[in-house]
């Protein structure tokens, strides 16, 4: 009796130390929005981005992480950066956490009424931080200074690591190089005709959505028809080169091998993530959707039901 009784507390101990550790790790704090403060940001800088972002969510008890160097190193050079300890960081964030199901919102907001993020863009940030792993969050972005915005994304990552919810940085490293090739054809296809940045964040977007349905055991074949046909559905297979849709293809491929597509929000946040963007742009995408930007199915399709309308009438 004395012996099963002692086995019977060593289970329960286990049990216990298990799911004790298991709560440790996924612990979960984000009854305060966290603002992360570049650390180069003069002392008028940082009470100025202190005043900004608050403004954003009215609410002064946000918690306050400093960004640093040493930040940079950690989330951005795994995916080729070459930041170093002694590199400086001006742009900050704000991070509030939603309810379940909300999706990803970006917002630059302007310092002292200018916009001072120079390369990375509100979609590039949002489809960076779908990849990364982060959920139902809006995510306000500012620099007293001109900069990239790099800063600001790695601030973001050291936010949910913080509040006990450590992103994957095999996701990071696709989020950093899918946020990249983003932005380099962007400023590829600067000024063309045809060409937004908000098109070709949804076409990302939507891949992802499409890939999340087939699963973490998708295809290279497969990916490449969705990243195709997403390009089509935003107008944009004669605007982008055959390098460019490589690229994309590619950063996808890397999406699905860092384990993205495991979580089983992916897809509900990709599909809100595209409905976010088109919401945004809601000038461009109506007149993607005119008649004449019908791919060949569509316009295929409208004329038979035409055809059988008059037909019958």
């Amino acid at each position: 009796m004395k012996k099963l009784l002692g086995i019977l507390t060593a289970m329960l101990l286990a049990f216990i130390g298990v799911f004790g550790l298991e709560s440790t790790v996924k612990a979960d704090n984000w009854d305060t929005p966290i603002m992360t403060l570049g650390s180069s940001l003069t002392p008028e800088q940082h009470q100025g981005t202190v005043d900004v972002l608050s403004e954003k969510i009215h609410n002064n008890n946000s918690q306050q992480i400093t960004v640093n160097g040493d930040t940079l190193v950690k989330y951005l050079n795994p995916a080729g950066d070459n930041f170093t300890s002694n590199s400086g960081v001006w742009s900050s964030a704000l991070i509030e956490k939603t309810g379940h199901g909300s999706g990803i919102n970006v917002e630059i907001v302007p310092y002292n009424g200018k916009n001072n993020i120079t390369t990375i863009t509100a979609n590039q940030y949002r489809n960076a931080a779908l990849t990364a792993g982060v959920t139902d969050a809006n995510i306000y972005v500012t620099s007293a200074t001109p900069i990239d915005g790099s800063g600001a994304l790695a601030g973001v990552y050291a936010a949910f690591s913080q509040n006990g919810n450590s992103l994957n940085q095999d996701q990071v490293t696709a989020a950093q190089n899918e946020m990249g090739t983003l932005s380099k054809i962007t400023q590829q296809n600067e000024g063309q005709k045809g060409y937004s940045d908000a098109q070709l964040n949804n076409a990302v977007a939507q891949a992802k959505n499409e890939m999340a349905k087939v699963g973490p055991n998708i295809t290279v074949n497969q990916i490449t028809n969705i990243v195709n046909n997403t390009i089509k559905d935003n107008n944009l297979q004669n605007v982008l080169s055959d390098n460019q849709k490589q690229q994309i293809i590619n950063i996808l491929i890397q999406v699905r091998n860092s384990g993205a597509l495991k979580n089983g929000d992916f897809k509900n946040q990709a599909g809100k993530l595209s409905d976010t963007i088109k919401s945004k742009a809601q000038g461009i995408f109506n007149k993607i959707n005119t008649p004449q930007n019908q791919n060949f199915f569509q316009q295929l399709w409208t004329s038979i039901v035409n055809f059988f309308s008059n037909l019958f009438h």
